[in-house]
């Protein structure tokens, strides 16, 4: 059970798209493990831990990826990054 506790943030994190998606799923994932384990109670930890978890891992995927970068789908489907648009 513990092993596939640690295997839910790292397959959640692949199915995540952008930095800030990645640490946003890794982040809450890992929040809540730890914060049900750490609470007294285990559903009120992981609610808490996961909230904080989302909004950290977020926070840091943002600060890795470009600045002023953003993500585009040509008539293909297939993502490309390239400048914002002034204003962004």
């Amino acid at each position: 059970m513990k092993k596939l506790l640690l295997l839910v943030p790292f397959a959640l994190a692949l199915g995540a798209c952008t930095p800030t998606q990645q640490g946003a799923a890794i982040g809450g994932a890992s929040g809540a493990a730890i914060g049900s384990l750490v609470a007294g109670d285990k559903v009120e930890g992981a609610i808490v831990g996961g909230a904080v978890g989302t909004i950290a891992g977020a926070l840091i995927g943002r600060s890795q990826e470009g600045s002023n970068q953003c993500i585009y789908r040509d008539e293909y489907g297939r993502r490309y990054t390239a400048a914002c648009p002034r204003g962004y």
